[in-house]
């Protein structure tokens, strides 16, 4: 995400699309994108989010006896291990992307505070078996 992808100041929208992207914001700047989403929301409009699943990643990193270079999944780019989704992408990081690094992880639970932080009233999140991330509608109204 860079300044082009943000709202235009003063522009309401009906719905906003975040997709991998938060992690790689600082705790802090991960509430602040998160409350220009609701700031530039219609009443009745909607974020849609998808962020890494932190916890999920553990558990099968402790409990599936895999070590940091473990393949999870493979996407078009190649594939996708633990280290990737813990630390941010590990050959843009090689070659000096840094805003590619993973400064806040998110569990289902951190993710819905965050998002109660920055103004949304009602959240649904959706559960996809064997995937390693979160999906998350939240609104504005309840």
């Amino acid at each position: 995400m860079d300044a082009r992808d943000l709202p235009v100041e003063g522009q309401k929208f009906d719905a906003i699309y975040c997709s991998h992207n938060l992690e790689h914001f600082h705790r802090h700047d991960a509430i602040k994108v998160l409350r220009g989403f609701a700031g530039s929301l219609t009443d009745d409009g909607y974020a849609h989010i998808l962020v890494p699943d932190v916890g999920e990643v553990m558990r099968q990193f402790v409990y599936g006896g895999m070590d940091i270079e473990s393949v999870l999944y493979e996407v078009a780019v190649g594939p996708v291990t633990v280290h990737d989704v813990l630390y941010g992408w590990g050959l843009s990081l090689m070659g000096g992307n840094e805003f590619m690094a993973h400064k806040t992880g998110f569990t289902k639970d951190l993710l819905g505070r965050f998002l109660g932080t920055a103004g949304f009233k009602m959240m649904r999140s959706m559960e996809h078996k064997g995937r390693y991330e979160i999906e998350v509608f939240a609104y504005l109204q309840e």
